[in-house]
């Protein structure tokens, strides 16, 4: 074989260039750090979730008369990915929503009021000391925030102010805390912490408590602590991250058309 033909790269295949629509609505230059299934572009919320476009043409439009802002900070790219606790802000319709998860584990764009836009929570998911040793910790978005307060660890929570950028406050990952469900088949309930299990070698366990005292387990990497004891530090989607079964779903929506019918 000549070295000529030795190095020939194969065009990508057509099976590879094709992508799920979340794939192909973020590219990968406008992320770093983050995990694609998890994030949403803004033709996702623009056009499906909140109607304001019919097409991806008309998203483009909107994001690049710099109407849209994520997390205080105006976006004109349509494919900027948007993930959990982010900030979407509209400033013409003076709208905001925070991402967050229902109880079926699905992207739920809750409308907030404008205080509660000004900050979001991030988990914190490294802690460590940089160069000339500069404390720092790494967040689940990707932030990075210098000299941050010696008690914050990781896995719990810090209240960041989108305004001033600075950790405003922060809450320990302890028993007794509220949490959100991030990941796993109870993704999206909502619940306060009642015990954790070490698995040395393995994953560690975190079982949880909802308000209806009913208990699952998740793994730790799939919890986000979202308040101090029965506080929440942000306002829920509906159903509060509390999950019912069939039936009892059945008889809600029942109650709900008979209210309505009355």
């Amino acid at each position: 074989m000549h070295l000529e033909t030795a190095f020939i790269t194969r065009p990508p295949s057509s099976s590879t260039l094709r992508g799920s629509r979340a794939h192909s609505c973020a590219k990968h230059d406008s992320v770093v750090k983050v995990v694609l299934r998890e994030r949403a572009s803004s033709p996702i919320f623009l056009r499906n979730r909140l109607k304001y476009a019919l097409t991806g043409r008309e998203v483009t439009l909107i994001v690049k008369q710099r109407l849209v802002a994520v997390d205080n900070k105006v976006r004109t790219d349509e494919t900027y990915p948007a993930g959990f606790m982010d900030v979407i802000s509209i400033e013409k319709s003076g709208e905001h929503f925070r991402l967050l998860y229902d109880i079926k584990g699905r992207f739920a764009i809750h409308r907030i009021t404008a205080e509660e836009a000004t900050y979001k929570l991030l988990k914190v998911k490294k802690v460590q000391l940089g160069a000339k040793g500069v404390p720092f910790i790494v967040t689940h978005d990707g932030r990075t925030i210098r000299y941050p307060d010696p008690l914050i660890k990781v896995n719990d929570t810090i209240k960041f102010d989108l305004v001033e950028n600075k950790i405003v406050d922060h809450v320990k990952f302890e028993a007794g805390n509220l949490v959100m469900a991030t990941g796993g088949r109870n993704m999206g309930r909502s619940g306060v912490i009642v015990h954790r299990e070490r698995h040395l070698g393995g994953f560690d366990i975190v079982r949880i408590r909802d308000v209806l005292d009913r208990e699952f387990a998740t793994r730790i990497g799939n919890v986000f602590v979202t308040g101090q004891g029965n506080k929440a530090w942000v306002s829920l989607p509906k159903g509060k991250g509390v999950k019912l079964s069939i039936a009892e779903e059945r008889d809600q929506r029942r109650k709900i058309k008979e209210k309505n019918s009355a």
